[in-house]
């Protein structure tokens, strides 16, 4: 059995998801988007579910769809925040970390708290505005309706919640490598991403 496990962290828009799929495909790899199982929770709870039954009992189906809304955006940072509802999810995603034939997994927590012994930790950040933008333009690209200003305010209000949270808060692993996006090309992170693993498979 060969195990081998990428973590990525880092705050909303920063790239890591694009970089993540990129990695995955680079080596093989399967991949995990672990804020889809907590938007797919926030998503329950804003249907009117219960947001710990809903951890609990989520299904591949309930990942379909578009999770993407700032709504269900914002609902997934504060059931994040949620103890049982982390538990619930986390025993998914390390189960998900040992598969055979190795594994990316990005989110907020990995590197910290889900996968703390992965072989690779990366934390893909960049600034609030850089990342606010991102953000606009995949909205308006969608037909959402939201400013700038409101992308922005909700950017911040997001790493406030996500950085602050007693549990499991948003922050570099001590040994992650620090990739900031906020000047570079896709191309260009994907390759410091893909470069950070070498090293380390050799």
């Amino acid at each position: 059995m060969t195990v081998f496990t990428v973590a990525i962290d880092g705050p909303a828009a920063a790239g890591k998801g694009t970089i993540s799929k990129a990695v995955a495909a680079h080596f093989g790899f399967a991949h995990l988007d672990t804020g889809l199982l907590y938007r797919a929770v926030g998503a329950k709870v804003l249907s009117g579910g219960d947001p710990v039954a809903a951890a609990k009992n989520l299904t591949p189906a309930d990942l379909q769809g578009d999770l993407r809304t700032p709504d269900i955006a914002q609902a997934a940072s504060r059931v994040a925040v949620l103890p049982d509802v982390r538990a619930a999810l986390v025993q998914f995603q390390h189960d998900f970390a040992l598969r055979d034939g190795g594994a990316v997994l990005d989110g907020r927590d990995i590197g910290t708290v889900v996968c703390p012994t992965a072989e690779v930790k990366l934390f893909v950040t960049a600034s609030a505005e850089v990342r606010a933008e991102r953000r606009f333009l995949e909205l308006s690209s969608k037909g959402h309706s939201d400013t700038r200003d409101q992308v922005l305010a909700d950017v911040i209000a997001r790493d406030k919640r996500d950085s602050e949270r007693a549990e499991a808060p948003l922050k570099p692993a001590d040994d992650a490598v620090i990739i900031d996006t906020s000047e570079m090309s896709i191309d260009q992170a994907v390759a410091s991403a893909i470069l950070a693993v070498d090293q380390v498979r050799g």
